[in-house]
């Protein structure tokens, strides 16, 4: 299977190779990025060359899909989206998405979620999106809730990162429930 190649009005969701293994480590040796990321920030690029193996390996494996944040007008990398723990059998995966900072606020995360979330209910019929969220990342906590995601509940010491344990909120989007602000708007619109 080939990566497939998404686009929105001003991005482009693309395959990570190693010609962008400068642009991840810029962005996952940034604390602001890592604080809320589940994993350390980046100290040396040889963590984002072997991050993008694992990326191109989870894909061939069909387990996880990552895609670099590209802006269309001038080919600059931002950042990355991925379906992480992807279950085809079961319909299922679990996003997450980081971004430089440089970029936060201008609804490039938004903009991409919204195209990997209507690629996975209608390209890859999976029928459950859910997302671990550091209970402090109220902005990310936030979008979330907005495109419409579920709070379920809270994961006690889910993650460990910088030597401490951390909980986290569960989240989750379900097919039906993405469909319905569509469906929602079209009633709207014949009244």
């Amino acid at each position: 299977m080939l990566f497939p190649t998404l686009e929105t009005d001003r991005l482009k969701l693309i395959e990570i190779t190693p010609i962008h293994t400068l642009s991840i480590f810029e962005i996952l040796s940034l604390d602001e990025v890592t604080r809320y990321y589940g994993t350390d920030r980046f100290t040396s690029i040889e963590e984002a060359r072997k991050l993008i193996e694992v990326f191109q390996k989870n894909f061939y494996e069909k387990r996880a899909m990552r895609w670099g944040i590209v802006l269309k007008e001038n080919n600059k990398f931002i950042g990355t989206l991925g379906l992480n723990g992807l279950q085809l059998k079961n319909k299922k995966a679990e996003i997450g998405y980081e971004i430089h900072p440089s970029f936060w606020r201008k609804g490039y995360t938004s903009e991409a979620i919204k195209e990997v979330l209507r690629y996975s209910y209608q390209e890859l019929k999976l029928n459950r999106i859910g997302a671990v969220v550091y209970l402090e990342n109220e902005a990310s906590s936030n979008l979330l809730q907005k495109l419409g995601f579920k709070k379920e509940g809270v994961l006690r010491d889910y993650l460990f990162q910088n030597n401490s344990y951390h909980t986290t909120s569960m989240f989750s989007l379900l097919k039906r429930e993405w469909e319905l602000p569509a469906a929602e708007s079209l009633d709207t619109h014949a009244k």
